[in-house]
């Protein structure tokens, strides 16, 4: 998520260097490259060769939320994943697993309530 508010506040400037991210964040470029290879494949953003190269997001960052980044790389937004591909054998009876349902559809709206511009713009009133 910060990676992505980095490319946000940059979306007017042009390709983002994911060395210049990594540097900002104090994150790994090659944990990087592996996160961005799950939003390009999202087509959250765009990749850029060349010594002017970078990511740049795919569409306006006010268009792309939070909760869109999480499921593009780390996938459902799920507190719990209780029901386990449909293995859970006490799912029938779980009493907690509608708590857990429950919350996790909080933290999908909240996360979907929120933009890249949002953001990027809470970052620049803090820097």
């Amino acid at each position: 998520m910060r990676a992505m508010t980095v490319v946000a506040m940059h979306e007017e400037k042009g390709p983002v260097p994911l060395r210049l991210v990594a540097e900002m964040e104090a994150i790994s470029e090659q944990y990087l490259e592996q996160i961005f290879m799950g939003l390009r494949r999202a087509n959250l953003v765009t990749g850029q060769r060349g010594a002017k190269g970078g990511y740049t997001l795919a569409r306006p960052a006010a268009t792309i939320t939070a909760g869109d980044v999480v499921r593009a790389v780390e996938g459902p937004i799920k507190l719990v994943d209780c029901d386990h591909n449909g293995g859970c054998l006490r799912a029938h009876v779980c009493a907690t697993r509608e708590l857990w349902d429950k919350v996790s559809q909080s933290m999908s709206q909240v996360m979907d309530g929120a933009t890249l511009h949002d953001l990027a713009t809470w970052a620049r009133a803090k820097s």
